[in-house]
């Protein structure tokens, strides 16, 4: 008995030290791999499968095997994916992503394939199988009542279906062998640049058209990861500040996106120092200040910013809404709009087809530039072509179509789409380039994300128009009840707990929404009725689900509630506070598709309107003008009594003061938000309806703006 164990024990460390040698082998393998790759100048993704301590064990040996560029370990008891995902500036020559403790989650896989250099590896560690069942990370979209565990996972089946057949990935099995592609050769990038201070010579022209802005010619910049795009506009401040600009405002959606810019002028001018995160000033005393999109508005409304001599630098301007955009583009003589093509920063196509009608009419001569080479890898990266794939960041854009063939209208079944990529790709392509910011998130939230519907117009088999839509509300009275008062916040259902917790309404958690996520349609079929075609569609069949409300959020912009405003809807809620990313308010809006939701609408509504007027004098007094005359064609409009016609024509005519006139211009304001105007008569309503709800300056300052004032509500005079 005891020789047998001895055999068995001896049977089992031969295994073990067998076993390590194999591993140590594969491992040699791929660090020659990646020697290989670097000569290349390339990246390549590590597919390592297996159970969890086998995996380690082995992305362990690959760390500890070979010097690599500040590594990085990204899992349960590391680095967490949420934070990875604020990594974009740095760099790293290998990177393990271990799942399985925390689940995959998109975005950090997005964000950290940019930071990867060349000759590195990015090793994702998953289970084995993979993509037969959701993960921890599910758990961020598992909206309630459901739980993580219940959901589909379309999204990660294709991830594992892609990984098996793609030639890009080095395939190892934790406990089979190591499969290292074949390395085609590559061809020649860029060679030199001509400028010490970049790398590649579109880099250079793009700094030297920078630092040579001229009046009213903007620039827009486009690229795609990895091209040096934010480096390129740190060199161009730094030479501005140091030769010709005393100040230079940079604006992004969050500071964090432009950090690599300031880092740069700080490597370009020792000189200077860094006296707030947001600012850094040069030994004669220019700066380099970074404002957000809502600050940086609030700041030109204001005359604090713009005007002669001024220069703003805006990155990641697809990220920005175009109306935001064009306000700044009137403020800055000198400005330059710098945006990634494609990836989850902002889609720069979608950019470029909303922001070209406001260039071509604004500043007609504006310039594009592109950089196209890569500077932290070469072209032809497997790692680059690998995560496009995957996260659909080059998703194309359909076809138009224009022939004669039927437009029909589909609901899609998404366990379908999940299997068909060029249907996906081309539907996703739409979706990206009709808003301003889409992440690899939405992805899995379009195939996975509970009640969630998708319904498409297509034509000759190319997707002309799309409407994603989810399920909300629901809610039993007690759980309605907790919410209202601020004791539970459950996930998902944004329409409704909004609605509850802002608005008191348990209502709005108890009956059953569907809430509009997504609307696009083809740039060049807009106008066409493709949009309302679908929403009726779908709000016919949610009527027969027995849906009660069926409701929307979104910036509030004038053309775009006026679109909503068409169909019917009504408004039942205004954000008080400017969103820091867009600079926009958020606007909801609903329409009742029942009698329960009859009642629940009217509800909203008197309780909104009833909130308006307090919130437009002090939370809303920046709200824009074209959207409160919107607004308050929603409030039942009243007539004027003889006396406030009094009031009203003493103001226009005689020499009252506006301010003590105050509710009677407030309720012609309102009572002509009823009325056809005329073009000058809408530019006068707004006049009247700022200063009158709002307080704007115009007849407060001199007295040509009072008279400018009276002239407003003389235009605005019915004969009684």
């Amino acid at each position: 008995m005891g020789s047998s164990r001895a055999g068995v024990g001896n049977y089992l460390l031969n295994a073990h030290v067998l076993e390590n040698k194999q591993q140590t082998r594969r491992v040699a393998a791929l660090v020659h791999h990646a020697q290989r790759l670097a000569l290349r100048r390339w990246r390549q993704l590590v597919w390592l499968s297996g159970d969890a301590q086998h995996c380690q064990t082995l992305a362990q040996a690959l760390w500890q095997a070979h010097p690599w560029q500040a590594p990085l370990w990204v899992g349960e008891e590391y680095l967490s994916p949420r934070k990875a995902r604020t990594r974009l500036g740095a760099e790293h020559q290998l990177v393990v992503l271990d799942t399985h403790g925390t689940g995959f989650d998109p975005e950090a896989f997005g964000a950290l394939t940019g930071t990867i250099t060349a000759g590195g590896l990015l090793v994702l560690l998953t289970p084995q199988p993979w993509g037969e069942s959701p993960d921890l990370d599910y758990a961020r979209c598992a909206d309630h009542p459901w739980h993580w565990s219940d959901m589909n996972c379309h999204f990660l089946a294709r991830l594992a279906r892609q990984l098996h057949a793609s030639p890009d990935v080095v395939r190892w099995r934790a406990d089979q062998t190591l499969h290292l592609p074949r390395l085609p050769l590559r061809k020649v990038d860029d060679t030199g640049s001509g400028d010490s201070d970049c790398l590649t010579s579109d880099q250079a022209y793009v700094v030297k058209q920078l630092v040579g802005l001229k009046r009213r010619r903007p620039l827009v910049i486009t690229a795609d990861r990895g091209r040096g795009k934010s480096a390129a506009l740190g060199i161009a401040c730094a030479r501005l500040l140091a030769n010709k600009a005393q100040r230079v405002v940079l604006t992004a959606p969050r500071l964090s996106a432009v950090e690599s810019v300031f880092e740069r002028v700080a490597a370009l001018c020792p000189d200077g120092r860094r006296v707030a995160p947001g600012q850094f000033v040069l030994a004669q005393g220019s700066e380099l200040v970074f404002l957000p999109p809502d600050g940086l508005t609030e700041q030109i409304n204001a005359g604090q910013q713009g005007g002669d001599g001024s220069y703003l630098m805006v990155d990641e301007a697809a990220a920005i809404p175009a109306a935001l955009l064009g306000q700044w583009l009137a403020a800055f003589p000198r400005i330059a709009f710098a945006t990634t093509v494609h990836g989850y920063e902002g889609s720069g196509r979608g950019f470029a087809l909303r922001f070209r009608a406001t260039l071509d009419r604004l500043t007609p001569q504006w310039k594009a530039l592109t950089l196209n080479t890569p500077i932290r890898w070469h072209s032809g990266d497997p790692l680059e072509a690998l995560v496009n794939q995957l996260l659909l960041l080059k998703a194309p854009l359909p076809i138009a179509q224009r022939d004669g063939n039927a437009l029909t209208t589909k609901v899609l079944d998404r366990a379908w789409l999940a299997q068909q990529d060029d249907a996906l790709e081309k539907l996703f392509g739409l979706l990206v380039q009709s808003h301003y910011r889409t992440s690899p998130n939405d992805l899995r939230q379009l195939l996975d994300s509970p009640g969630t519907q998708l319904r498409m117009i297509e034509q000759a088999s190319e997707p002309q128009a799309v409407l994603v839509t989810r399920e909300e509300g629901g809610f039993e009275a007690s759980l309605a009840d907790q919410v209202a008062c601020g004791e539970r916040r459950p996930q998902g259902h944004l329409l409704a707990q909004s609605l509850a917790t802002h608005s008191g309404s348990r209502e709005a958690l108890t009956a059953r929404w569907r809430r509009v996520v997504r609307i696009a349609t083809h740039p060049e079929r807009r106008r066409q009725g493709l949009g309302q075609t679908l929403l009726h569609e779908d709000m016919a069949a949610a009527k027969q689900q027995g849906t009660a409300l069926y409701g929307a959020t979104f910036g509030a912009e004038a053309s775009l509630l006026r679109f909503w405003l068409t169909l019917g809807f009504t408004p039942v809620r205004l954000g008080i506070t400017r969103e820091t990313s867009t600079g926009e308010f958020a606007v909801m809006v609903a329409k009742a598709l029942n009698s329960e939701g009859e009642a629940v609408l009217t509800d909203l509504s008197e309780r909104f309107q009833a909130a308006l007027p307090g919130l437009l004098a002090f939370e809303l007094k920046a709200l824009p003008a074209a959207v409160l005359v919107l607004l308050l064609g929603q409030v039942p409009s009243i007539s004027l009594s003889d006396r406030e016609w009094q009031d009203v024509e003493d103001v226009a005519t005689a020499h009252r003061a506006p301010s003590l006139a105050r509710p009677a211009l407030q309720a012609l304001a309102r009572e002509a938000s009823h009325r056809a105007l005329t073009e000058p008569q809408q530019q006068a309503h707004q006049q009247l309806s700022a200063w009158a709800f709002q307080n704007s300056a115009l007849a407060n300052a001199h007295n040509d703006a009072v008279k400018a004032l009276r002239l407003a509500v003389n235009s605005l005079i019915e004969v009684k």
